[in-house]
């Protein structure tokens, strides 16, 4: 499909439809975001304020995925710039590895949450697996476009959405899964999780810290034909 048309078809197919062009070459990554942001193929949208896509480089070395963008993404239209956001950075920084040279996103382009009781905030809520699988193309479009060497999978719903169910963050964290979406794919934590681990929140940070590490050495590397 052509990158204009892309935009202009039906708002529930649109995520097959970008999938299937960017595995033909007939698409970029501008022409996707201009789709995703109309996109109707789950319910998710009508609660949102915008669709928030995958921001970074394309291509890039490295991809982040998360599950789903919070209240703070949700408002300015960008991935992880919320807390959950801060710790990432500060973590990636630490590792060695500059966030501006990764592409971020999440598997989820809509913020699903509820409102607290007898308050204004918007609280996350989990999305369900009708939601994720939705949304699943969107995420594998971008992989078609960023075509990353190492893919970082942030918490268990984009490990369940790219790898499948025989996969659990904390049994495989911290080293190289075998999965073909990019030559390295590791997980870890969702950062947001840091935040909500009280006493234990400096080991769980540390912990994560180390995990990205694993990461920033296997790309500096020395590069060989055969690596």
């Amino acid at each position: 499909m052509a990158r204009a048309s892309l935009a202009a078809a039906d708002p529930s197919d649109r995520p097959e439809l970008a999938l299937a062009s960017a595995r033909k070459g007939a698409a970029d990554l501008d022409a996707v975001r201009k789709a995703a942001a109309g996109c109707r193929a789950c319910d998710l949208w009508a609660r949102a304020t915008q669709t928030v896509f995958g921001s970074g480089p394309v291509p890039a070395r490295l991809m982040l995925v998360g599950e789903q963008p919070g209240n703070d993404e949700d408002i300015k239209g960008e991935p992880f710039v919320g807390p959950s956001g801060d710790v990432l950075s500060r973590a990636l920084d630490e590792a060695g590895i500059d966030r501006e040279r990764a592409f971020v996103t999440n598997v989820v382009k809509h913020f699903k949450w509820k409102p607290t009781p007898g308050g204004k905030r918007r609280l996350h809520e989990k999305p369900n697996k009708a939601e994720v699988g939705a949304c699943l193309p969107w995420v594998q479009t971008e992989l078609e476009l960023v075509r990353p060497e190492a893919l970082v999978l942030l918490g268990a719903t984009a490990l369940g959405a790219l790898a499948g169910p025989g996969f659990s963050v904390m049994r495989d964290r911290g080293r190289a899964l075998d999965l073909p979406h990019a030559r390295l794919v590791a997980t870890t934590v969702h950062p947001s999780s840091i935040l909500r681990a009280g006493a234990g929140r400096e080991a769980a940070y540390l912990a994560f810290v180390a995990d990205l590490r694993f990461v920033g050495r296997w790309l500096e590397r020395p590069q060989t034909a055969s690596a």
